[in-house]
């Protein structure tokens, strides 16, 4: 429910938003007063964490992070829908996106940030509003973002020609949350329990609200939450914070405090619902493949000390495959899914329980379980293990967290919205002290039939109501808090390609595994790994699709001496995420763990691959999962858009492991799927005699050396391997048009397949182009048209790839939008490749373009989990970094002749394959 700004692949759709010039907005009062040349006053220090506050009432965080590579400023505004009144739903996130508009010194908001390599991106929600960027560390792209974020604090432009166009941007997003039945039934549970406060209102707001309401009222808010006094700044990663500090009293410490009087007054807020006195009900009935079954019960506050056991009793209840709800539905087949979870807020929000739950299967039987499985908690309380269990895997995520200061940078938001940042860390501690008995009050208290929110009326006689929590003191509750000892720093990492290159060591094992060892100190020992097993031949392995994929997930759930819980608590005590997938000829692992554990997951991971189960009951209730989520997608315009799109450019023949099948397919083929199966294929084919383990981060080499020879060195593949090629295949030009009944979002897929490798002379320059035609951050040629002028998109984009061993890539574009837009969109779109291809591209913007693309590049080798993702590849394809270094100076050598000439040639307007998914038959068109 959080609304971002991200912008999605064409999987996962990416949400864009635009920035352009306009009219400036009505700035503060002239009363407000100066602001103060007195220095900061320094507050609490936590963990590495210190606090400071401006004269003008702005709170500043700064916490440094030598072994980061990068820096992270966040901006948190203390306003979100709870704040909204009537008539405004929405407006909190609408004007997140206006403040993307510019400034009058800041024109071209998205150009600025693509131009300096930043990862930005803006997000509100119910208590909150944030912007933050992540970019390179440098004393010159501190200085340029925080005079970035203190000019829009006061003055973004808010004008009325930048909301008419966002408007329609943002009804598309709106439309694009109507398409998941799920999230649409959690607002309707939301807005039942909750009578009177915002909590039950969606982020998103209500369409009318969005549509209709006056640039007036959007300037007004802005106005008034949009300063010091009602913000906090934290500044994260590689910076000097003496520095910093000067600069943001250079830069947000001239910002005058507003006069808090009349309209300007920040009033708390003070409606609270009243202790829900009867079950109720709601029912959604949309288009959709699986049903799905939610339970809401009022909680406490985030900072009130019974929320930790509510956190826990969360985590028991919905944990998989230990919890509650999972015995209860999942186990007996009468749910394909379930999950549980607290809202952790301000104010008193909500435990809420979801199950999906199959067609075939009856929602009445998963419901009557459900509530029996709630209601028992109370009778049967947790166990101390069950309790120990939940309390590992929370307690494994804020230190994980905290291990990364981008991360934490970015979580400060939710804590401070919440009353205090220091929260994040009492909460951790408060977690730790959570006993059996503290779990069984707090489910007593709050897991009442009269308090929960699911379906049906019941009248009572005599009702049982649930206390109603008080606020809470929360500076009180932090006062003198200091929290753990801070964590060690770590080294301050150069990710160029040169240094990265002289860091890695690279071998093999006797069993032909190829390894890649860079090791570098971090903040909290943190180290990430990556393992790919290759295996099989085109012959071997042709209609075993479904196998593999079943045989790679079985991995995980059960080794010769360890159950699944097992493994998985293994693995939240050492700290580890570990997640697995495979296909016909890969296995792919990705580790994220700490030094001191990586031998032990290391050896764990060994066991986990080498001495699988293969367990009758946790293959059924797999393949039971592969089917809801078969299921799931059948009515997705994106899901389905996709499908077409790569069923008619890769005309494999079926059976063929690049063959793209239907769902119908899919679903015969996982129900007809056989325990046998998955355990013949693992058998036949895993082994590691062919496959790349890479490890970045911080780690003992001649330790982690040993172990992996002792878990992978004499594991030879039982099978011969042999690389299956892949061809861009000629296809003919083709529109294609896919119905999806009572679907409000539509999805846009257009491209063409190009037979070229990456060492092809054109491949720099397409990949700049397709850059500057739907890559960097907002101010792409496709975005600027079809989403700043036009308002026909929230998400729109495109990419472009080439193997480095076939001659076999493609060029793509993307977008999401209303139905009855469809003529519109593709006109723009079409318009936009054409001029492209016949116009080319400008010397200036081709020069900004490699500007934000080279430090893109650098920023990813700044992750440790890209990086060794790419010394793994490196492993495969015989590469190192050199590669890399070679590809960027033909990037900085490109001229804007040599781009426009290498985007005509590959890419040809009159080629182009085009999908379409959506309600087109009710659709009318938009004025």
């Amino acid at each position: 429910m959080v609304r971002s700004l991200a912008r999605p692949s064409v999987a996962a759709i990416l949400a864009l938003v635009l920035a352009v010039p306009a009219a400036p907005a009505q700035q503060a009062p002239a009363k407000a007063r100066p602001a103060a040349t007195a220095q900061p006053v320094k507050g609490a220090t936590v963990e590495g964490i210190t606090e400071y506050t401006l004269a003008n009432g702005l709170r500043v965080l700064l916490f440094p992070d030598p072994t980061k590579a990068t820096t992270t400023v966040n901006v948190t505004y203390f306003v979100g829908s709870r704040h909204e009144a009537y008539g405004e739903t929405g407006m909190a996130h609408l004007l997140e996106h206006l403040v993307f508009k510019g400034t009058p010194r800041h024109r071209n908001i998205p150009q600025e940030l693509t131009e300096r390599g930043a990862r930005p991106n803006g997000t509100t929600w119910l208590d909150r509003t944030n912007y933050f960027e992540t970019f390179p560390a440098s004393d010159a792209n501190l200085a340029w973002a925080l005079d970035l974020e203190a000019d829009r604090m006061v003055h973004s432009f808010i004008a009325k020609k930048d909301l008419e166009s966002e408007m329609t941007v943002v009804r598309n997003e709106f439309e694009l949350g109507e398409n998941n039945p799920g999230g649409v039934l959690e607002e309707r549970v939301l807005s039942t329990a909750f009578l009177w406060h915002n909590y039950g209102k969606s982020t998103i707001g209500a369409r009318s609200d969005i549509e209709q309401v006056p640039i007036e009222r959007l300037q007004g808010f802005y106005r008034k939450y949009y300063q010091p006094d009602n913000a906090m700044l934290v500044v994260a990663g590689r910076f000097d914070p003496a520095a910093a500090l000067r600069l943001v009293g250079r830069t947000f410490g001239r910002i005058p405090r507003p006069a808090r009087t009349g309209e300007m007054r920040l009033w708390p807020t003070y409606t609270r619902d009243p202790v829900q006195d009867g079950e109720r009900e709601v029912t959604l009935r949309r288009v959709g493949d699986v049903q799905v079954l939610s339970m809401a019960y009022h909680v406490p506050s985030g900072a009130d000390p019974d929320f930790p056991a509510v956190d826990i009793l969360a985590e028991v209840i919905g944990d998989s495959p230990s919890g509650r709800l999972y015995k209860a539905l999942v186990e007996p087949k009468l749910a394909a899914s379930v999950s549980s979870y607290a809202y952790q807020l301000r104010e008193p929000g909500v435990l809420l329980a979801t199950a999906e739950v199959r067609k075939e299967q009856s929602l009445a039987d998963a419901e009557r379980a459900m509530r029996a499985a709630l209601d028992s908690v109370v009778a049967r309380p947790p166990s101390a293990e069950e309790v120990d269990r939940a309390r590992t895997a929370l307690l494994k995520n804020i230190d994980l967290l905290l291990n990364n200061s981008d991360r934490v940078g970015l979580n400060l938001s939710e804590w401070a919205a919440m009353g205090d940042w220091r929260l994040l860390f009492l909460h951790r501690d408060r977690l730790r002290k959570v006993t059996p008995a503290d779990v069984q009050r707090v489910a007593a208290a709050y897991l009442k039939p009269d308090n929960r929110t699911v379906g049906r009326f019941i009248p009572a006689e005599k009702p049982d109501r649930a206390p109603l929590p008080g606020d809470v003191d929360v500076a009180a509750l932090v006062a003198g808090y200091k929290g753990d000892t801070a964590l060690a720093a770590g080294e301050a990492f150069d990710p160029s390609t040169g240094n990265v290159e002289r860091r890695v060591t690279r071998g093999a094992l006797p069993s032909g595994l190829e390894v890649a060892y860079l090791p570098k100190r971090n903040r909290g020992q943190t180290v990430n790994a990556t393992l790919a097993l290759r295996y099989g031949t085109l012959e071997r392995v042709t209609g075993k699709a479904v196998a593999a994929d079943l045989a790679a997930d079985m991995l995980l759930r059960g080794t010769k001496s360890k159950t699944r819980q097992q493994i998985k608590d293994e693995l939240d005590r050492l700290k580890a995420r570990v997640f697995l997938g495979g296909g016909p000829t890969q296995l792919n692992v990705n580790v994220e763990t700490t030094g001191p554990n990586l031998p032990a997951v290391l050896r764990l991971l060994g066991e986990v691959l080498r001495e699988p189960a293969f367990d009758a009951k946790e293959f059924e209730e797999l393949r039971q999962e592969n089917l809801a989520g078969i299921e799931q997608q059948r009515s997705e315009p994106t899901a389905l858009a996709v499908q077409a799109y790569a069923r008619y450019v890769n005309p494999y023949p079926k059976g063929d492991p690049r063959y793209t099948p239907t769902f119908d397919e899919q679903v015969a083929d996982y129900t007809a799927a056989t325990l046998a199966d998955a355990r013949d294929f693992y058998a036949g084919f895993l082994g590691a005699s062919h496959g790349e383990l890479a490890v970045v981060g911080d780690f003992d080499v001649k330790e982690v050396d040993q172990v992996v020879r002792e878990v992978f060195g004499a594991w030879k593949s039982p099978a011969p391997y042999a690389r299956i090629p892949r061809e861009a295949k000629p296809v003919e030009p083709t529109g294609m048009t896919i119905e999806t009944p009572d679907k409000a979002n539509a999805f846009f897929l257009a491209g063409e397949t190009v037979p070229m490798r990456d060492d092809d002379p054109d491949y720099p320059a397409m990949m700049l182009a397709n850059y500057m035609m739907g890559g960097g951050f907002l101010n792409s040629r496709l975005a600027v048209r079809i989403r700043q002028k036009e308002g026909l998109s929230y998400g729109v984009g495109s990419m472009f790839s080439a193997s480095p061993l076939d001659r076999s890539g493609g060029w793509q574009a993307y977008a999401i939008y209303a139905p009855q837009n469809a003529a519109k969109l593709e006109q723009a779109f079409r318009e936009e490749v054409e001029r492209a291809a016949k116009d080319g591209f400008a010397p200036e913007e081709v020069a900004k373009a490699k500007e934000g693309y080279l430090e893109s590049r650098k920023l990813s080798r700044s992750q440790d989990g890209p990086l060794a993702g790419q010394l793994g590849t490196g492993l495969f394809l015989d590469r190192t970094l050199a590669w890399d270094a070679q590809f960027e100076e033909k990037i900085r050598a490109l001229t804007p002749e040599q781009v426009s000439a290498a985007f005509r040639r590959v890419v040809d307007p009159a080629k182009l394959v085009i999908v379409k998914a959506g309600d087109f038959k009710k659709a009318t068109p938009q004025p």
